[in-house]
């Protein structure tokens, strides 16, 4: 399996600099071109406005940076790019709105003009690109800004960096040899210049690049290989072969002057995890206060329909294999599944006399938002099981304990997508390690608005 894209052709940090760059720009100028639209003039500009812009501008970094829009300048402006980018500016948009609406200040903002600078910094920020991309791409066309790149390794390892090179020529990299550890296999290639590899004759290879490509169960290989360029100037990078391992979050990280190859990593880290903390606390609150008088009624109805608690506290299992007690409605008669633990059967067990509704409609759910707000869950997240059952299923379905590389959710793209209650734990694994593996604060706004739109009666509610 291929490093990551951003790690194969963004060696250089210039372009991540550059895409911030023009956002910056976007933001900042698209604020003070829409304060002219708006007002005629930017002469004695309210201050007020000065501040809002520069916060927003700040702002804007952060959310895009969170929603994955920067990535290499070598490329093209596609459909999925702008659509990011249209997200992240949503995302900005609520963010500012509702700030205002928190903060009461609200009246002191022409609506008119937050239209206008949200609109033309979208604008600008989408046409930069579409200026910027094709120049770039003019220029590697003619043999501008690329590097030559020599592939030395096992036949597989580098049949998929030369795959991936070809399928991406405005990365700006050209193979112009391979040597193999075993020639068998150059025809397959295609490509001129492809032999054995010769320690003695290789050593002084010519070439921007040299990549060296093996499985991490060759390291003493690597080591002999790299020994044998201990006199090349060239830059030479390592591309270990990982297929057929589970990854999730793989990158490249340095840790105190160490690098790592990032192998399985929870995506909640630095400005990530605020953004996430965030976002969960914001929409909790609001659909707390929003819903309270539903929260009531059924509180009532629990407890006149049947003896015990209104809630039901469930020991379950979240975010780096922490025990939490979950809250529930309580659906089923008090102290039912202390005597009868079993895994799903939803169906058989004995409910109140609301309660079979109460799970249909996932209203049962709603005392979560309560654990979100105490940290323990996630609006958006895999769902959690109880750790009874954890200890049973981590054994047998393959990367199911790395679903808690992540704070459990109330809802999740497995639940989306139908994978709920007794329906295929394997496949419901696959979609949670999907989901962590490409999370984003769009994905959670996706899962959210699509939770809402395919409604919540089901008839796997857990």
């Amino acid at each position: 399996m291929p490093l990551p894209t951003k790690t194969l052709s963004g060696f250089t940090p210039y372009s991540h600099l550059a895409a911030r760059l023009a956002d910056v720009f976007a933001i900042f100028g698209g604020g003070f071109l829409a304060y002219h639209v708006r007002f005629g003039s930017l002469v004695d500009m309210v201050e007020r406005y000065q501040w809002m812009i520069l916060s927003g501008t700040l702002l804007g970094l952060i959310i895009f940076s969170a929603c994955g829009v920067y990535r290499s300048w070598r490329g093209a402006v596609r459909v999925g790019l702008v659509v990011r980018i249209a997200h992240a500016f949503a995302i900005l948009s609520g963010t500012i709105f509702t700030y205002l609406y928190f903060t009461k200040t609200g009246t002191e903002f022409s609506r008119l003009w937050l239209f206008f600078w949200l609109v033309i910094s979208f604008v600008l920020s989408v046409s930069i690109r579409t200026l910027a991309y094709p120049v770039l791409n003019r220029l590697r066309s003619k043999g501008k800004n690329r590097k030559s790149v020599v592939l030395v390794g096992d036949y597989e390892p580098c049949a998929t960096a030369l795959r991936n090179i070809r399928r991406e020529p405005s990365a700006g990299f050209d193979v112009i040899k391979v040597r193999l550890m075993d020639a068998v296999g150059c025809e397959n290639l295609k490509i001129a210049d492809c032999q054995t590899f010769d320690p003695e004759n290789d050593s002084s290879l010519q070439a921007d690049e040299i990549w060296i490509c093996f499985s991490l169960s060759r390291g003493s290989v690597v080591e002999s290989v790299m020994k044998c360029f201990r006199h090349s100037t060239a830059n030479i990078r390592y591309l270990p072969d990982m297929q057929g391992l589970r990854l999730l979050n793989h990158d490249i990280s340095s840790v105190a002057g160490l690098y790592m190859i990032d192998m399985s990593c929870s995506p909640l880290g630095g400005w990530a995890r605020f953004l996430k903390a965030m976002e969960d606390k914001v929409i909790a609150l609001s659909i707390i206060l929003f819903v309270s008088p539903l929260l009531l009624a059924v509180s009532l109805a629990v407890k006149m329909t049947s003896p015990g608690p209104v809630f039901y506290r469930q020991e379950r299992m979240s975010w780096n294999g922490r025990a939490f007690k979950m809250l529930k409605f309580r659906t089923m008669h008090q102290d039912h599944e202390q005597k009868n633990l079993v895994w799903g059967e939803a169906a058989s067990k004995p409910m109140t006399p609301i309660g079979n509704w109460l799970r249909r409609s996932s209203l049962d759910e709603l005392p979560q938002f309560i654990n979100v707000l105490k940290g323990d869950m996630s609006i958006v997240g895999p769902r959690p099981e109880r750790v009874v059952f954890v200890e049973k299923f981590k054994d047998e379905i393959h990367g199911y304990m790395q679903k808690h590389m992540m704070k459990a959710g109330i809802t999740g793209w497995a639940q989306i997508h139908g994978w709920r209650g007794d329906t295929d734990l394997n496949k419901r694994i696959e979609y949670d390690l999907w989901y962590i593996d490409n999370w984003s604060v769009w994905l959670d706004l996706k899962v959210i608005f699509l939770t809402i739109w395919r409604g919540f009666f089901h008839d796997n509610a857990e």
